[in-house]
């Protein structure tokens, strides 16, 4: 048992060790995704929401961008994890709001937790999810006003300019690569 607990240390401590050597070069191409990918969200939706509701919308982002740009070969940013993930906590998000609209404190804690739930039972994962059906409670009576409307703009819109831009910029360099080779098929 000892031996077997020291093992697993080992690998851990391996694993988490991999995980944050990077190479001076991908500080260059997760500072370009990162700022493409925001950038672009912020340049098209400031206009459609007020300031607070773009703040909260680019913290979700904010949080998915770490995963895509940051930690490309974690399992929490792959295409999967990424797209259903924040689909299906904008729905939860929506869905609970309109059931329970007027206990915040209900609708918000049950939207994340059955959020991360359904992200658990999916296998997509994707902890900014959690933001994404919290924003659906917590938001301006505008992004209220959304309903469903919410899941297909601001969030597939956000979800799929991030996408698209992970996979332009982290496949330009040679030595990086998204999706992570592991994880080539979306639906495993």
């Amino acid at each position: 048992m000892k031996h077997k607990i020291k093992r697993g240390y080992r690998i851990t401590r391996y694993v988490v060790y991999r995980q944050t050597i990077i190479e001076p070069a991908d500080h260059l191409w997760t500072f370009i995704g990162a700022f493409l990918g925001i950038g672009i969200i912020g340049l098209l939706q400031g206009g459609m929401f007020s300031e607070l509701d773009n703040i909260f919308l680019i913290g979700s982002f904010g949080a998915s961008a770490v995963l895509v740009f940051g930690a490309t070969n974690s399992p929490l940013a792959q295409p999967k994890n990424l797209i259903l993930g924040h689909l299906i906590s904008a729905l939860v998000g929506v869905t609970i709001h309109k059931l329970i609209p007027d206990m915040l404190w209900l609708s918000s804690a049950l939207a994340v937790s059955l959020s991360i739930v359904f992200m658990q039972m999916t296998k997509s994962l994707h902890p900014p999810g959690g933001a994404t059906a919290l924003i659906a409670n917590i938001g301006s009576e505008k992004i209220k006003a959304l309903g469903y409307m919410y899941v297909l703009s601001p969030v597939m819109s956000g979800v799929l300019i991030l996408f698209v831009v992970a996979i332009t910029v982290n496949n330009l360099p040679k030595h990086r690569r998204y999706p992570y080779k592991g994880f080539k098929n979306f639906f495993k």
